[in-house]
């Protein structure tokens, strides 16, 4: 690891809302955009960081979270990169409208996925997600060494990594993520080391259950 001798953040971005009207798990699966909403929420982060030391800006390669990194870049004057650590997590279940209530808990050809949530069964393991994670971050900090870098990824990647670093267990409840859309969590370092960890929501007034009403181009 590559020693700093000064303070550099990180901030970890989940991208905006996704147009999925038919509710699936879409994963990394091609052909997921922003919605209106989702680019409003970009151009929001877009507004709050521009005034910030971000010298980086990184992305998953999936379209959702290229596009939120398109005002962000604007903003910003960077060109940003691609890094396929940031990705989503691997599933199984991508492509179907997987939850309780939808039946797919009841077709026998899903309960060999389900055995071990620990891992968990349907998906990448934790460990493994945490682990990418770890190692983009680290690319991230020695280049924007002194200074901010921000990365666009996905909520469980994100999550993922920073329980691992918190020390908490990996797998968890999924409704109890402190990862909203368009939020971003902040990783301070110094020589080195994770010192803090915070949390905001730039678009949190936009967010689907805020209570306010989004009308597009407004």
């Amino acid at each position: 690891m590559t020693t700093s001798r000064g303070t550099t953040k990180i901030h970890l971005l989940r991208h905006g809302e996704v147009d999925n009207p038919r509710g699936v798990l879409y994963g990394r699966l091609p052909g997921y955009h922003l919605s209106a909403r989702g680019r409003a929420m970009a151009e929001r982060v877009a507004e709050v960081v521009a005034d910030r030391d971000i010298g980086l800006l990184v992305t998953s390669p999936l379209e959702r979270a290229v596009e939120t990194g398109e005002p962000i870049a604007a903003a910003l004057q960077l060109q940003p990169t691609l890094d396929d650590d940031l990705i989503e997590a691997a599933n199984v279940f991508e492509g179907l409208t997987f939850g309780v209530g939808d039946g797919s808990l009841r077709k026998p050809q899903h309960w060999k996925h389900l055995r071990n949530p620990f891992r968990p069964s349907w998906g990448e393991p934790y460990t493994e997600l945490a682990s990418r994670m770890r190692r983009a971050m680290e690319r991230a900090r020695a280049l924007a060494d002194g200074g901010e870098a921000l990365l666009v990824s996905h909520q469980l990647p994100i999550w993922t990594v920073r329980s691992a670093i918190e020390g908490r267990r990996l797998w968890h409840d999924p409704r109890k993520r402190e990862c909203s859309l368009a939020s971003l969590t902040t990783f301070t370092y110094r020589d080195g080391a994770v010192v803090s960890v915070a949390y905001s929501e730039p678009a949190a007034d936009l967010l689907p259950d805020s209570g306010q009403t989004f009308t597009a181009g407004a």
